[in-house]
């Protein structure tokens, strides 16, 4: 075995039951990873200073391919189901065993980092990677240990992660030949089957999710951001609701895109970089991670590169609408220099309710919070997912299902706790339809959606007068600055009014079967703040 770079002698590979291997890059630099990948022909440079890369077959998370290890130091805190599917410790070990059978006489790539920006809360982590790219990817998306702490960093979860080994079904009890395996109990997770670098980011953000509520931290998909009058402010959203547009603001300052902890000190991120979408990114409406398309040291995933002159075609979806770019936070120029906020005034949770029901903007008492803060609903519509022509509903609890291992009501428990001793305001904000369901009505404008949010952030909704809404239980502000007073109530804008109210009442039934799976262990008091309740 041969090692190239600054190797942390405190924790070998062979912890990790990886021997007889080739040459070990130790926390390369960028630059050097780039010449990796590029002499191993992993990807192109682009112009200005990219690397593009293509992820084959996969060009996102194989959701369906993820397992969490059934053993005896977690297995009772899990929420199993078809979200956290179990996998029994003969058959990781086995995986494990043969994976790093492949790896003898490979080179891997090592990169020792940190997750989470608050020193009191962050995990010491080990990216073992078969590619180049992949260590890039990793030194731009997690936290960089200064040149002393590396000296003696010891990880307490390792990835072990090799996109060219496959499983085999019948014999690893796997669902296909890839794989996603998280083992608590021996802090490992192994990779395999998939170059799609967000099963790293996410893997891990799986492993926070999981040890943070044991530490009273509420973890969080969400971005995060400071005003210049020093209040943090949290977005919440799935896919399609305007989470990134809306939270990057050149006038606020960027905490993090996509995952943050709230401890009792306040808000802090896990992460020291963005993994943005790049598909359509416009210079004008997105500028600043526009600019992340042309500076070194980004890695672009599935993007277009002409041929003649390597120029980015950010438009082509011919591979994937999921067209990807991993990048420091430091790219961003209003990004924080420490990852952390103070206790956020307000949240917001952001939907793209296509049903057209939904009022624009409406405050939430903490009991509703926590109902929508479960419920994780958005919708669907015709164009965005193959064979989707009307709407549909989307519920993804704490808008992050997928990365949950424990019960949703043991994450809502803690936002609950933070909303009282803090006296944060949340907020419901409709960036969807209104005037009709998708295909009827219109799009609510983006001038529009921006005032609400800056009137919920400048706290100039804080004592305007409400009506509650009868179906859903909303408090629907009856003005807000430099919003037509037309578009707050969603049924003045129908032209039938007994039309919305089916709708509605459609819409309200869906969110009840929905939460009928978290009702075991929910309060009755959440129970009760949902739609129609009473």
């Amino acid at each position: 075995m041969t090692m190239t770079g600054r190797p942390n002698s405190e924790h070998s590979l062979d912890h990790h039951g990886l021997y007889n291997l080739n040459t070990v890059h130790w926390n390369l630099p960028t630059p050097a990873l780039y010449e990796q990948a590029l002499r191993a022909h992993e990807g192109v440079l682009s112009h200005m200073g990219p690397l593009v890369v293509r992820t084959g077959h996969h060009t996102g998370r194989s959701a369906n391919d993820k397992f969490v290890v059934e053993e005896e130091t977690s297995k009772s805190h899990i929420w199993w189901g078809e979200i956290n599917r179990p996998i029994d410790e003969a058959h990781f070990d086995l995986v494990h065993h043969r994976l790093a059978s492949y790896l003898q006489m490979k080179d891997v790539y090592v990169q020792d980092c940190y997750v989470g920006a608050d020193p009191a809360y962050r995990m010491p982590v080990r990216i073992v990677s078969e590619y180049a790219w992949h260590s890039l990817f990793a030194r731009n998306l997690f936290i960089q240990p200064s040149s002393s702490e590396l000296a003696s960093l010891i990880p307490e979860f390792t990835v072990i992660d090799a996109p060219r080994f496959h499983a085999i079904p019948s014999l690893d009890n796997t669902r296909s030949e890839t794989f996603i395996m998280v083992n608590f109990a021996k802090k490992l997770i192994l990779i395999g089957g998939t170059s799609y670098a967000g099963e790293i980011k996410k893997s891990l953000f799986t492993v926070m999710n999981y040890m943070m509520p044991f530490r009273d931290v509420l973890p969080m998909h969400c971005s995060a951001n400071i005003g210049a009058d020093g209040k943090t402010a949290l977005f919440f959203g799935l896919s399609g609701t305007g989470k990134t547009t809306l939270s990057a603001d050149a006038s606020r300052t960027l905490i993090g895109d996509d995952e943050h902890g709230w401890s009792n000190e306040g808000v802090f991120n896990f992460e020291g970089g963005c993994y943005a979408k790049m598909i359509r990114l416009s210079p004008t409406a997105e500028p600043e991670i526009y600019a992340t398309t042309m500076r070194f040291g980004t890695v672009l995933e599935n993007v277009t590169v002409e041929a003649e002159d390597r120029r980015l075609n950010l438009d082509d979806e011919s591979l994937t609408e999921n067209t990807r770019g991993g990048y420091h936070i430091s790219a961003i120029p209003n990004a924080s220099e420490t990852g952390m906020g103070g206790h956020p005034s307000a949240i917001l949770f952001l939907t793209c309710d296509a049903f057209g029901v939904l009022p624009p903007v409406s405050r939430l008492t903490p009991e509703q919070a926590m109902y929508h803060f479960i419920s994780g609903y958005t919708a669907r519509v015709a164009g965005t997912e193959k064979g989707v022509t009307e709407p549909a509903p989307v519920f993804s609890a704490c808008y992050g299902a997928p990365f949950m291992p424990l019960h949703p009501q043991k994450y809502a428990a803690l936002l609950g706790k933070r909303l009282t001793d803090h006296n944060t305001t949340v907020w419901l904000i409709n960036t969807g339809w209104s005037g009709g369901a998708y295909g009827v009505g219109d799009r609510i404008k983006i001038p529009h959606t921006r005032a609400m949010v800056n009137a919920v952030l400048d706290g100039k909704l804080d004592d305007v007068a409400t009506r509650i809404d009868p179906i859903f239980g909303l408090q629907i502000p009856e003005s807000c600055p430099d919003v037509p007073e037309g578009i707050l109530d969603p049924r003045s804008t129908w032209p039938d009014g007994a039309a919305y109210d089916t709708q509605a009442r459609k819409l309200a039934g869906m969110f009840q079967a929905n939460f009928t799976k978290f009702a075991d262990q929910v309060d009755e008091r959440i129970k009760a703040a949902g739609p129609l309740a009473g």
